[in-house]
Parts: C-alpha cells; structure tokens; sequence
C-alpha cells in the first residue's frame, strides 16, 4: 500500500478517495423539511470533507455529484441543484485555488444550463495547474456512458492510424477515461447505508476497498472521513493474490513437503 507521512497519523493513506454522496432527501424529509434544504446541508458537508483531503494530503478527491439519472428529479430540485452547484463555485473557488487544489469535471457538463456552464469551465481554466489536490466532481455523470466514449475515443484513434488494434490492453484503455491521469480510487465511501455503485466509476473501482455507512451526507464530518481511512489502513489489499504472511507460510511449507 501507498505509504505517505500525512496529519492523520496512519501510515497508508488512500491516493484517491471516490464518495457517493448520498441521503440529502431523506435527511431532510426526517425534519419534516424541504429536500432543498437537504442539498444545501450536503454542501456544507463537501466544504468539509475537501478541507480535511488536503489537510491530510489526499491526492485525489472524487464526488459523486449529479447523475445522468438525477435528470428524472422534479424539475424544481433539479434547477436547485444547478443553482447551488454555481453558488459553491462563487464561494470557494478562491479558496480552493489559494489551496493549490486543481478543479476537474468529469461528465457530460456541456448539455448543463449555460450559467453553469460558464462556472465550471471559469473553475477548470482558473486551477488548470494546480497540483496539490485533484478535486473532481462527476456532473452529469455516468460509468456507462463514460466508457462508451472511451470506446468511441479509442476507435476513432484506430481508425486513423494512431493506435493498433493488439496493442489495445487495460492500460491502454484506461487512458481513454476520465482518470486517464490519476490512480483508481482506492476508498470509496457512501453514505446513507446503501449498498450499490449507481453507475459510478464502474471500471475504475474493480479493486477499490468500500466503506458504507448509515450517516447521511448532511452528516458526514471530518471523523467520519478519518473513520474510514482508518478502517481502510487496516486493510489487507491483495488483489487477487496473497498477501506476504500467508505466501511466506505456503514457501515454507512447501520446503517441508
């Protein structure tokens, strides 16, 4: 594993951690309030969160944020959503820029409202550089969709004579999807107790370690973050294989035989 001095105090830190913020709607249906007021709580958590990945020095920060299927939302939660997407860039791109921390979107951002638009690619061109903390936001995002236009990407290479059709590998591929320039997120973390991928980083999360818990996103705070690095440091990540004790054991075994 990934070993970084960091201020948390474990030795493995996750590279890249990918959340599924989920439980907006539902925390707020609990205090009899509108589902509105569950997203703007869940911005404040994302404030949050991204202030304790660079704290500890997070490379990589992944937010599951709007969904190819969130467009199926009534309209007036789906307007408020774009509306709060364009008040946290007011709010904290300066800040996030002062931090070092390089902005990326991941999804299909062109067919947004043009407000929104403007604001994402402000955001993306303004911390273009930066190199502290990738901070990527998945708007108007889906896995599936993704790989499709990696597969049309690729073909089009092929089809005009930069790639070659044996050398297509894992690897090559990887190079055509939206992580194409960071590590596959070792942590993924979902709030509000459910127990599914939604069509998130599909490719990318084959061997990435999942930590669910019950917490909704408006209540999601730095311990729980930590919580589950902890979990996660803990963790014996094989990947597919053994991990030394045990492959030390079977040599010696074998010797005895």
């Amino acid at each position: 594993m990934h070993k970084k001095e960091n201020a948390t105090g474990f030795e493995n830190l996750p590279r890249h951690i990918a959340i599924i913020m989920d439980g907006n709607g539902r925390w707020a249906s609990k205090r009899l309030l509108p589902r509105t007021m569950g997203h703007r709580e869940g911005m404040k958590a994302i404030k949050r969160v991204v202030e304790a990945c660079i704290e500890i020095k997070v490379q990589a920060l992944t937010l599951y944020a709007f969904s190819t299927e969130n467009w199926r939302r009534p309209k007036s939660e789906v307007s408020y959503l774009m509306d709060l997407l364009i008040e946290f860039l007011n709010r904290e791109l300066q800040e996030l820029h002062e931090n070092n921390i390089k902005i990326n979107v991941w999804g299909d951002y062109y067919s947004l409202p043009p407000k929104c638009v403007k604001e994402i690619e402000r955001a993306i061109e303004l911390t273009r550089n930066n190199q502290a903390m990738a901070f990527n936001l998945a708007i108007n995002y889906g896995s599936r969709p993704e790989i499709v236009r990696g597969v049309k990407s690729w073909g089009r290479d092929l089809l005009e004579g930069r790639v070659n059709i044996d050398d297509l590998d894992e690897d090559l591929f990887s190079k055509y999807l939206y992580t194409h320039d960071l590590p596959d997120p070792d942590l993924l973390i979902r709030t509000a107790g459910e127990f599914r991928l939604s069509n998130f980083l599909l490719w990318q999360v084959a061997y990435t370690e999942l930590w669910i818990t019950d917490v909704s996103w408006p209540e999601f705070t730095r311990e729980h973050l930590l919580q589950a690095i902890s979990d996660y440091a803990k963790r014996d990540r094989r990947f597919g294989g053994l991990n030394n004790s045990k492959q030390e054991g079977k040599n010696v075994k074998s010797k005895n035989i």
